[in-house]
C-alpha cells in the first residue's frame, strides 16, 4: 500500500533535507520527498500539519526479557511499547535465559516476533562465549548468519585477558561489531551506589569509577592490539568519556554510548533508598553527569540508548541492595531526549542523529534514514503534546520507572514500520 505524509516539518538526522515537506512511501520505501507544492499521489494519506517527521529509533540496549522471562515482560509487550513510543528497532543483548549463544535461540526470538506481528525490528545481539561463561568462544560465524548484528558477553566477565583477545579476533576476522561493557566485576563486587558522600551517608556498598575505568583502559588495549570494531556501551564516568576521547584521536575503530538516564539523574536522586534509582553502573556524580553531557555534544558519545530493563513490582520491593537494577526506559526514551534539545543541549537533529542514523551506522542496519530509496520506519511526532509520566500508564510491562510524575513534552502520533502504520494515537 502506498502512503502519503503531507505538510510535516522534516527532521533529517544527516541534514539533507528541512522544512516542510511531502513523503511518498511505497513497497516499504521512501519513494520520493518533496516540498510541499509537490503533489504525489497514495492510497492513503495522513495530513501532519504542524508535527514533526523523523526516522523510527533505534535502540541499541533493550532488554525484552524473552525467552526466559516472563514475569517481567515479553517480546509482545516490549514491541507494542517500542512503537508507541517511536522506536522502531530494537537490539536486544545476550543475556536471555537461554543465553543467544547458538542459532535456534536467535531463530526463536524472529518467530516471536513475527508471531506478534513484528510492530518493531527485534535484532539480536550474539554471545561472544558459550553460555556467557566467558570460558569457549561462541561460533560467531553461525550465529551472524543467522541474524545477530554483533556480538557481547552482557555483563558476565570474561575468564581472562586471553580469552576476551582470542574473542575480538575471531570477531575481527569476520567482520563483526564487539560491544562491551566495561565493568570489573571483583571491583563491582556486591556495590550498588556510586562511591561517594551518598554511599556513606546511606550505609550502601559502594561502586568506585575504577570499576568502569580499570576495564575500559585494558579493552581499549585489546581493541588496538586486534583492531576488533568495538563499541563501548552505557558509560557512566567522566574519566571514561576522556580515555573514548583520547583513543578515538589516535584513530581506533572505537564507538561509544551512555543511557539517557545517565544525563539527567545523579547519586544524589537516590534520596532515601529509591530502588528505582538503582542502575549498574550506577548514578554517578554531577560532575559525571556534565561530562557525559559534554561528551554527547562534542561526539565523543555517538549515540544514546534507553538501557531498557523491565522487572516486575517485586523485584523493586527489596532493600536496596537486594533490588534487582535496572529502569524501564522504552516509555522515556523520546521524551527525555526532547528535554535535551529543551535544554538546547543539541539541535534537534543532531539529537535525533544519536537515536536514529548514528546507531544504525554502527550497527550497520538500515534505518535511522530520512532519504529517497531508505526503509520506511518513520515517526510522526506532535510537538506542542505534554504528558506527565505515570507508570500505570506504561504500555511496556516493566513499571520501574525514575521519572515518575516528569512533565515532559512531544508525543508520538503514527509509527511507521516498513511502510506500514503500526501505531496510530
Amino acid at each position: 500500500m502506498s502512503l502519503l505524509i503531507r505538510n510535516a516539518l522534516l527532521v533529517d538526522p544527516a541534514g539533507r533535507h528541512s522544512g516542510k515537506g511531502n513523503l511518498l512511501l511505497q513497497k516499504g520505501e521512501i519513494s520520493a520527498i518533496g516540498s510541499t507544492r509537490k503533489r504525489f499521489s497514495a492510497r492513503r494519506t495522513i495530513d501532519a500539519q504542524g508535527a514533526w517527521i523523523m526516522p523510527g529509533l533505534v535502540d541499541c540496549q533493550a532488554r525484552l526479557r524473552d525467552p526466559g522471562q516472563p514475569e517481567k515482560a515479553n517480546i509482545e509487550s516490549e514491541t507494542a511499547a517500542a512503537v508507541r513510543n517511536g522506536i522502531t528497532t530494537l537490539c536486544v543483548p545476550p543475556d536471555t535465559q537461554p543465553p543467544i549463544d547458538n542459532s535456534a535461540t536467535v531463530e526463536l526470538i524472529h518467530h516471536r516476533n513475527e508471531m506478534f506481528g513484528q510492530r518493531a525490528h527485534v535484532h539480536p545481539i550474539g554471545a561472544l562465549t558459550r553460555g556467557l561463561e566467558g570460558e569457549q568462544l561462541s561460533n560467531m560465524a553461525s550465529l551472524r548468519a543467522n541474524g545477530c548484528i554483533a556480538f557481547s558477553n552482557a555483563r558476565h566477565p570474561l575468564a581472562n585477558n586471553l580469552v576476551q583477545r582470542r574473542a575480538m579476533d575471531y570477531a575481527a576476522g569476520c567482520g563483526s561489531l564487539v560491544v562491551i561493557q566495561p565493568l570489573d566485576p571483583d571491583l563491582l563486587g556486591n556495590g550498588c551506589a556510586h562511591e561517594g558522600a551518598i554511599a556513606t551517608r546511606l550505609g550502601l556498598p559502594a561502586i568506585p569509577e575504577a570499576a568502569e575505568t580499570a576495564a575500559l583502559a585494558k579493552d581499549i588495549e585489546l581493541v588496538a592490539q586486534t583492531g576488533a570494531r568495538t563499541h563501548f556501551g552505557q558509560l557512566s564516568c567522566a574519566r571514561s568519556v576522556d580515555m573514548i576521547r583520547r583513543a578515538k584521536a589516535k584513530g581506533l575503530p572505537i564507538t561509544a554510548d551512555c543511557a539517557i538516564h545517565q544525563l539527567f539523574l545523579t547519586d544524589h536522586d537516590i534520596g532515601l533508598f529509591d530502588s528505582n534509582k538503582f542502575t549498574i553502573p550506577p548514578l554517578r556524580s554531577q560532575a559525571d553527569r556534565d561530562a557525559l553531557r559534554e561528551g554527547l555534544v562534542d561526539g565523543t558519545i555517538d549515540c544514546l540508548c534507553s538501557d531498557h530493563q523491565p522487572h516486575e513490582v517485586d523485584a523493586k520491593l527489596k532493600p536496596f541492595p537486594s533490588a534487582e537494577p535496572g529502569i524501564s526506559g522504552l516509555d522515556t526514551l523520546l521524551g527525555l531526549a526532547l528535554r535535551l534539545v529543551d535544554e538546547k543541549l543539541l539541535p534537534l537533529p543532531e539529537l535525533v542523529a544519536k537515536l536514529t542514523l548514528n546507531p544504525a551506522t554502527i550497527l550497520d542496519l538500515p534505518g535511522g534514514r530520512l532519504e529517497a530509496g531508505a526503509d520506511a520506519d518513520l515517526i510522526i511526532v506532535d510537538p506542542d503534546a505534554h504528558w506527565i509520566c505515570r507508570a500505570d500508564s506504561f504500555v511496556s510491562k516493566g513499571k520501574n520507572t525514575a521519572f515518575e510524575g516528569w512533565d515532559f513534552s512531544g508525543s508520538v502520533t503514527h509509527t511507521i514500520v516498513g511502510g506500514e502504520v503500526v501505531y496510530q494515537a
